[in-house]
C-alpha cells in the first residue's frame, strides 16, 4: 500500500497526538503527514528526539498549564507563554508567584463544582 493511499494525518495533529510542541519537532515531522502506523511507531518506541522533548520541552500549552496545575486560560492570561520548557516550569513552581496560588485555587473550585454539576446529574 502506497503512503498516498493510507489514512495520514498533519503535523499539528500528530505533535498534539504525541503531546509535543509542533515547532520543537525535527523540521522533517513538521514537513510531512504522518500515517496513523508511523503514529504508533513513534508512541510504542519513541525516537530519541521524542524522548528529549517529552522529558525537557518545551511543553504545549496544555502540558504547561498540567504541570502548573493550572488552566490553559490562567495560562494565557498570567502571559507565561505558549510553550515552556521544564526548567522554566520548575523555576515558576520553586518560585511560587502569587498568581499560581491563585490560579491553582480557582482551577481546584472549577474541578470541584464540575464534579458536584456531573454528580447531580448522574444521580
Amino acid at each position: 500500500m502506497s503512503r498516498a493511499n493510507t489514512q495520514s494525518m498533519k503535523p499539528a495533529t500528530a505533535a498534539k497526538k504525541l503531546d509535543v510542541y509542533l515547532p520543537a519537532t525535527p523540521a522533517e515531522f513538521q514537513a510531512n503527514p504522518i500515517t496513523r502506523d508511523e503514529l504508533a511507531a513513534l508512541q510504542a518506541d519513541p525516537p530519541q528526539w521524542l524522548k528529549d522533548l517529552r522529558k525537557n520541552g518545551p511543553h504545549p500549552k496544555n502540558l504547561v498549564a498540567a504541570k502548573l496545575g493550572v488552566s490553559i486560560a490562567a495560562v494565557a492570561r498570567n502571559g507565561v507563554g505558549t510553550a515552556l520548557t521544564t526548567a522554566e516550569i520548575n523555576r515558576i513552581i520553586a518560585d511560587n508567584p502569587e498568581w499560581l496560588a491563585a490560579e491553582r485555587e480557582r482551577y481546584r473550585q472549577m474541578l470541584r463544582d464540575r464534579r458536584a454539576r456531573r454528580a447531580d446529574t448522574d444521580g
